[in-house]
């Protein structure tokens, strides 16, 4: 069976070995509704494909344009089985429902490091931010150090981040960047933040080398499939 969740996933599952995003340009608020519910009855009509798929998550993208999907997978693997028996049934049942959907990039991962959730925190993701970090040429071994200077940046300034639920920091398989999966309690503490006065170790973080690029982008979960 495949059941639908409210949850928010927890990328530190330590079952997980190979956590996958990817992007869907669907081009309007209402076809982003419309492709998530889609998404949510071609799953549902059909058996949870294996065991190793942990759980699927569906984001809304405040463009008003995207979905993001975040999958997680026992290991690269099952993923690649899983596309070669499950998955064009399904893409194309979604295809059918809402058709024009531009795919725009799908990437594996290693998850690297977290701030993980306080404990006995209750408070819910308001809001999703993912920062693609990219790196130059041959900057594959700076990437868990900048990792470290930002876990080390918020834990020293808990004021400016009290709105900051959990960060995750992904490494790239095809080792150009970092991926940064953050769940904040709303958008205005994620504003907030982005508006505090800059320290020194935000400007170590900022000003690292290696750093070609930062791409930010805003979510709203809007789905997550479960096995039950």
């Amino acid at each position: 069976m495949t059941r639908r969740t409210e949850q928010h996933p927890d990328p530190t599952d330590s079952r997980i070995g190979a956590p996958v995003f990817s992007t869907w340009r669907v081009g309007t608020p209402e076809r982003q509704r419309q492709a998530a519910e889609a998404i949510g009855r071609t799953w549902e009509r059909r058996p949870w494909p294996t065991a190793d798929l942990l759980g699927y998550h569906v984001y809304a993208g405040q463009d008003g344009s995207t979905l993001m999907h975040y999958s997680q997978w026992s290991s690269e693997q099952a993923f690649e089985a899983f596309v070669k028996v499950h998955r064009q049934e399904r893409v194309d049942e979604i295809d059918t429902a809402v058709p024009g959907i531009e795919r725009v990039g799908l990437r594996r991962y290693r998850r690297y490091r977290s701030r993980e959730r306080a404990a006995g925190e209750t408070r819910v993701p308001g809001h999703v931010v993912t920062v693609r970090i990219d790196f130059e040429a041959g900057g594959e071994g700076r990437r868990e150090e900048w990792a470290d200077l930002v876990l080390k940046a918020v834990e020293d300034d808990p004021e400016g981040h009290a709105g900051l639920l959990s960060a995750h920091f992904h490494l790239s398989a095809d080792g150009g960047h970092v991926l940064n999966y953050a769940e904040w309690e709303s958008a205005e503490a994620y504003d907030r933040a982005l508006a505090a006065p800059s320290t020194d170790a935000w400007e170590r973080v900022r000003t690292y080398p290696g750093v070609a690029g930062f791409t930010g982008s805003r979510y709203t979960h809007v789905l997550g499939l479960l096995p039950g």
